[in-house]
């Protein structure tokens, strides 16, 4: 299960591309940022979320 620490970080990568698409598309009148920022800004609680679940295994099974 050692992939499991290390997919948390794909949700880094997944945020910090919806916030560059969220800023590519701000100035586009065809496209709203607003739903790439959201992405984002779950992707970043799903790290976190994650991240303390993963810990939390860790420390149950000391």
């Amino acid at each position: 299960m050692t992939y499991l620490k290390y997919i948390q970080y794909f949700y880094l990568f997944a945020a910090g591309f919806f916030i560059y698409q969220g800023f590519a598309n701000l100035n586009s009148e065809e496209k709203s940022p607003w739903l790439m920022f959201f992405f984002a800004a779950m992707a970043i609680f799903m790290f976190f979320f994650r991240r303390r679940f993963l810990n939390k295994m860790d420390n149950r099974n000391k």
